[in-house]
């Protein structure tokens, strides 16, 4: 059986793709919509937004795989990121990525105990407060490796 957006879903899309000027300028949008619908940006998923967008499943496909911030497979409750692009990379961004390698005992592309998966992303758009940790959809920024493994520890917490 083919995947399908609920109605809501679907109502959402339209509404949002009628202030872009063209159907594939929505598609950025479009794809977060399903990813939420779904969970993952998996081949089928694009496929539901070529459908909704009249846009070939190859071209919606190259736009999810162009873009870390599409899961192309199940992520665990907590979506850990880290920037190590240049201007994290020089304020510590591979130190605070090996320290919650260690903290959570994964190493990045990884998943420990379906809580936490752990990511190298290339930019989250925060250069100037590097480094830059996305949790799900929450920044923390100016991290070091210690307030990175407090973040984990508070994140066990809750």
């Amino acid at each position: 059986m083919a995947l399908d957006l609920s109605p809501s879903a679907r109502e959402k899309l339209r509404a949002v793709a009628a202030r872009y000027p063209n159907k594939m300028a929505a598609c950025l949008p479009a794809l977060h919509m399903a990813q939420q619908e779904f969970g993952i940006t998996s081949p089928e998923t694009c496929e539901v937004v070529a459908r909704e967008l009249d846009l070939t499943p190859a071209h919606v496909w190259g736009v999810a795989t162009f873009y870390t911030m599409y899961n192309k497979t199940a992520v665990g409750k907590y979506h850990v990121q880290v920037c190590t692009n240049v201007g994290c990379m020089l304020r510590g961004g591979y130190e605070v990525l090996r320290r919650l390698e260690q903290v959570l005992g994964v190493r990045a592309g990884e998943t420990a105990d379906g809580r936490f998966t752990l990511s190298e992303v290339e930019c989250l758009a925060a250069c100037g407060t590097a480094v830059c940790v996305q949790v799900n959809e929450e920044y923390s920024e100016g991290m070091d490796p210690a307030k990175a493994e407090r973040l984990v520890e508070e994140l066990r917490r809750a």
